[in-house]
């Protein structure tokens, strides 16, 4: 899979950006704060519906405007697909694929699959749970285009059970009765239904990723060793070995638990990794702890039970990661996070697009030249850089300039320009042909929205 071509249209600081991409190695070059991860970021959330920078929409939307638009022209399996996305203020969102609209715009999730690594990835090893959680969801979605569902339905059931819960305690604390509270059970059983099968898909991924993990983090930290075959740890001393542990909030003996087969149970555009026996267990076990907490949940006027709760442990060696890695070790875990994601989408034989936002620039140069050596068979990867000298010259591929009057993409080799296409300035417009040029014009920086 690869992005043959990127338009973008009063997205962040871009009015318009038109960028032409190639397989293999693509690099945007410019100076800080030229809006080069506006780019690579549009590109993710053409691929999630989400940023990896804010959680709402407003801020991708230029500054004097009510919508932004990302467009991008998709090749998969020697199949073009023109994907597009209209972010708005105010009102829903609109996605399309070749030009007919989708009903929802989570149905076009799975059809471009992005894997991004940023600076803020750091908050993956140091940051709260819910940025772990977040990394699970999301490479499930991408794997399972349909627990994008699940993970909604769950979200919206969460949200009325605990005004439920914030109600019944306003009312005990009056010395009245609720009468909502008697809808409890019933709000229990749709919250236990659709985090089981969250929590069971979080498992089965865990393991998943587990080796992927291990394999990319030694890669990272000791030098070259190859992705495992099977499902066991790669070999070395307890003290570098980096490994992930699902800390749930239902009481099960997951340990139990069978795994899915790889090759068995698939959804639309990924592989399913819910085993319908455990989610089950899953569900039983849930509704019992909710019962349990339940006078703890009404005190507290919160659901104290659930996937929402639940926490993944990155351990480095026989203890966790957090606190007491040291910042390159943090980095590293947080690559082999991103990689071992990669690596497992790609086993269908699609490639995902792999984004490399200011990676380089963090690294030193053994890490460098380690990171270039795992991805230069990628499809296509697409990294970002102030400096071109940080990217290490193996990787060749092609450089992109990226100025407030255009964006140049240039051949292999330093040279002429081959052509110039799109800056910023007027409008995106729509044409059949998402390559068509737009006249370039100086691009409106502002402050954050910069990248």
């Amino acid at each position: 899979m690869y992005v043959r071509h990127l338009s973008l249209g009063d997205y962040r600081s871009w009015a318009t950006a038109e960028v032409p991409l190639q397989p293999g190695i693509n690099v945007l070059v410019g100076r800080n704060g030229i809006g080069k991860t506006n780019l690579v970021e549009a590109l993710g959330y053409l691929a999630t519906l989400g940023s990896h920078r804010v959680a709402t929409d407003a801020p991708l939307i230029r500054r004097g405007t009510e919508r932004a638009l990302v467009r991008s022209a998709v090749v998969s399996q020697e199949r073009e697909l023109l994907l597009e996305v209209e972010i708005n203020a105010g009102r829903a969102n609109r996605a399309r694929i070749n030009r007919s609209p989708l009903t929802r715009p989570r149905d076009i999730l799975g059809v471009l699959r992005t894997v991004l690594f940023a600076p803020e990835d750091l908050a993956l090893v140091r940051g709260d749970p819910g940025e772990r959680r977040r990394y699970l969801d999301e490479t499930l979605t991408m794997l399972s285009p349909r627990m994008a569902g699940v993970r909604s339905d769950y979200e919206r059931v969460l949200k009325q059970r605990n005004a439920l819960l914030k109600s019944a305690r306003g009312s005990r604390s009056a010395g009245g009765r609720s009468d909502g509270l008697a809808t409890l059970d019933v709000w229990d059983e749709h919250l236990a239904t659709a985090g089981a099968e969250l929590i069971a898909g979080r498992l089965g991924l865990v393991d998943r990723l587990r080796p992927y993990v291990a394999a990319a983090y030694a890669d990272l930290a000791e030098g070259a060793r190859p992705y495992p075959d099977g499902d066991e740890l790669p070999a070395g001393g307890d003290a570098t070995r980096a490994d992930l542990v699902y800390r749930g909030t239902v009481p099960l003996d997951t340990a139990s638990g069978t795994a899915p087969d790889p090759d068995a149970g698939t959804a639309p555009g990924g592989r399913d990794l819910v085993d319908p026996e455990l989610a089950e267990r899953l569900r039983v076990a849930m509704l019992a702890e909710l019962g349990r907490r339940r006078p703890v949940e009404l005190e507290r006027a919160v659901s104290l039970v659930g996937p929402h709760r639940d926490e993944l442990e990155l351990q480095l060696g026989a203890g966790p990661a957090k606190g007491y890695a040291s910042h390159g070790e943090s980095w590293s875990f947080a690559l082999a996070l991103r990689l071992a994601a990669f690596e497992l989408l790609r086993i269908d034989g699609i490639d995902p697009v792999l984004v490399l936002d200011d990676v380089f620039a963090e690294l030193d140069v053994a890490r460098r030249e380690r990171l270039a050596g795992l991805i230069a068979d990628a499809e296509q990867v697409l990294i970002t850089a102030a400096v071109p000298g940080d990217v290490p010259a193996v990787l060749g591929g092609r450089h992109i300039t990226v100025s407030a009057e255009a964006i140049v993409p240039a051949g292999p080799e330093a040279g002429a320009p081959t052509d110039t296409v799109g800056g910023a300035g007027d409008p995106v417009r729509e044409t059949a042909d998402p390559a068509a040029p737009v006249p370039a014009a100086p691009v409106e920086q502002r402050g954050d929205d910069d990248g």
